[in-house]
């Protein structure tokens, strides 16, 4: 994929260091698939949707309502839409829209993993593929989604324009600190961890999810070099001394440790935006290499409770949804997210 530029300075959005930090939970709600296998129309399996209340009622439990990116597999099969069209006309979460090619209609191009990266295909089909997610999503969960998140944070050139013609108001796919070159996915890795807008200001609002370089040598350059030197296993020796690491806040791969660490070295920047991401499929054991057996799934909601206590306690935070970030710059009313 082409570069993508970062936000040019005056795009982001900080807030003053005295505003509470606020927080946003955002589920990637997708099929189960075999994430060491390749990519395979035939995965549209769902069946991890009835755990769905064990997260929403940690969510509920602490007043916070997520943000739920459904893809096509889960919006058109009544075992997920139907659990998810309950928890959103009671109010309890946000529904957007997460778009995995592969399993996205119209099928044209070659499954692959360039082509897994919506924003890696054509104009034209891109724009196919997400018209048709939103009108599923439209009709299944009886609601228009605002909020996009690509797939493999698959964000591209033509995106935003996309984006805006679709009548999406947030953006979710930018993951800050990383570059996911390797198979052909964008580079973020100079991406800043705050909000910016993506056009003019009030337009498209991008909410990356929360990344960074941490660490007394912290810098996209010192963690090159230390990548660079695998093989005397410095990316280690540098992590266990704190010197630099690269962090994502997500209790996927990553400690309850990491994400306070994560946090509290963001808050020491001035950052006041955050976003906790985690798969749909995790919910369950077995489907992510993330929770493989009944203990990790305990552990694995464990981490997310404390990690939310500690943020809107500890921390005295606030926890709302894309739509509610965007209103705190867009105030006027919009379209019920």
């Amino acid at each position: 994929m082409r570069a993508l530029a970062p936000p040019p300075a005056a795009s982001i959005v900080r807030f003053a260091a005295s505003e509470r930090p606020l927080l946003l939970v955002v589920v990637d709600t997708e099929e189960e698939f075999d994430w060491s296998q390749p990519f395979d129309r035939a995965n549209t399996g769902v069946t991890h949707a009835r755990a769905l209340g064990t997260l929403q009622s940690v969510c509920d439990e602490l007043g916070v309502r997520p943000v739920y990116v459904v893809d096509y597999p889960i919006a058109t099969q009544r075992a997920s839409a139907e659990p998810l069209h309950a928890i959103h006309a009671a109010g309890r979460c946000e529904i957007g829209a997460h778009l995995h090619p592969w399993v996205t209609p119209p099928f044209e191009e070659e499954v692959c993993a360039r082509n897994s990266y919506p924003g890696n295909l054509p104009r034209e089909l891109e724009r196919a593929k997400l018209a048709e997610l939103v009108r599923a999503i439209e009709t299944r969960l009886g609601v228009r989604p605002r909020s996009y998140k690509a797939g493999r944070y698959g964000f591209g050139p033509n995106t935003a324009a996309l984006l805006r013609e679709l009548g999406f108001e947030c953006d979710l796919s930018f993951d800050a600190a990383f570059d996911l070159g390797a198979d052909g996915g964008p580079d973020y890795t100079h991406f800043p961890p705050e909000p910016a807008w993506l056009d003019e200001r009030g337009g498209l609002l991008a909410i990356p999810t929360t990344g960074a370089f941490v660490g007394w040598a912290a810098s996209p350059a010192s963690w090159r070099r230390a990548q660079a030197l695998r093989a005397l296993r410095l990316p280690g020796i540098l992590s266990r001394l704190r010197a630099v690491e690269r962090l994502h806040l997500s209790p996927e791969g990553y400690s309850l440790a990491d994400n306070l660490r994560l946090t509290r070295a963001l808050l020491a920047r001035g950052v006041r935006t955050f976003t906790l991401a985690l798969h749909s499929p995790s919910l369950v054991p077995g489907h992510t290499p993330y929770v493989r057996s009944e203990t990790d799934r305990v552990e694995f909601l464990r981490s997310i409770r404390r990690y939310l206590e500690f943020f809107l306690r500890e921390l005295g935070g606030q926890s709302l949804t894309a739509a509610e970030l965007r209103r705190r710059f867009v105030p006027h009313p919009g379209p019920t997210a």
